[in-house]
């Protein structure tokens, strides 16, 4: 889920960086879209690093032995 939203911010930074060339008071729409693009590519690494340990795991099967003592045999 992160790596498509990461996605969409580097998308919506590309295009409120190079493709709006309206200017809002106040507001710095290049660097909103730099920031969204940078905040899509930490998403995108910390969903791959995620996604890398939870693959990384073992599962071993646990063998319960269990001797009851106490049985009488009759």
């Amino acid at each position: 889920m992160a790596l498509g939203t990461g996605i969409f911010l580097i998308v919506v930074g590309a295009i409120a960086a190079f493709a709006i060339n309206d200017s809002v008071d106040a507001v710095d729409l290049v660097m909103i879209g730099w920031i969204c693009m940078g905040a899509g590519v930490v998403a995108i690494i910390v969903s791959l690093i995620a996604n890398q340990q939870r693959s990384n795991t073992t599962h071993r099967e646990i063998r319960d032995e269990h001797v009851d003592e106490h049985r009488v045999e009759g």
